[in-house]
């Protein structure tokens, strides 16, 4: 089985809880401290085994690292493992997943190779809320429900707002067509990619 580590936790006498992403499901699972001497960090991408316990979490065994072709670029990996934290605040609570989640994640390492990392993540977030139903393409105002006309305040998880109704970050709005068009940020300049950026780290 193969999956994302969303998260791990410590628990007593240094074992772990391990959060893992596989295609149809979050996976909670106990790491004995007696095996790690394999690597069980946030973002990376294993090959393991469950054994499954009737009085306890399964245990997770038998894990093999499977490497990015980026894993040792510093600044590739702080703004991946970000990325990953946002991840699992959002799926932490949720057990059955669609493969869309994991598919997402595996375009992304592959994108991380050429790319700038944050562009990467603004395109995903993009069709993390599509995908999820959450995506406004209306833009009618979250706070008085009137049409915008011009500019649009972007707020978390892309809500827009009139200028005057949010403060926050504010974008074109045909930029902004474009981009949930054709879900590509290569519209924006380095200093619009920075603002999204922002947005999303405040959550998924």
């Amino acid at each position: 089985m193969q999956g994302f580590i969303l998260h791990t936790q410590s628990v007593k006498d240094e074992d772990l809880i391990v959060y893992i992403l596989s295609p149809k499901s979050v996976i909670k699972s106990y790491r004995f401290y007696g095996m790690r001497h394999s690597s069980i960090l946030s973002g990376y991408k294993i090959d393991f085994e469950l054994e499954e316990s009737s009085r306890f979490l399964p245990r997770l065994k038998d894990v093999l690292h499977i490497g990015f072709e980026w894993i040792l670029d510093r600044e590739k990996m702080f703004f991946w493992q970000e990325f990953i934290r946002l991840f699992y605040w959002h799926l932490k609570d949720v057990e059955h997943l669609d493969g869309f989640y994991f598919e997402l994640l595996e375009e992304c390492i592959k994108r991380f190779k050429k790319q700038n990392p944050k562009r990467v993540i603004v395109d995903a977030y993009l069709k993390i809320l599509e995908f999820e139903g959450r995506l406004h393409k209306d833009f009618i105002c979250f706070a008085c429900d009137e049409k915008i006309q011009g500019d649009i305040t972007l707020l978390r998880a892309f809500l827009p707002a009139h200028e005057h109704c949010a403060f926050s970050y504010k974008f074109g709005q045909k930029k902004l067509i474009e981009f949930y068009t054709n879900k590509n940020s290569a519209i924006f300049d380095n200093d619009e990619i920075e603002k999204l950026y922002l947005i999303i780290k405040e959550g998924l």
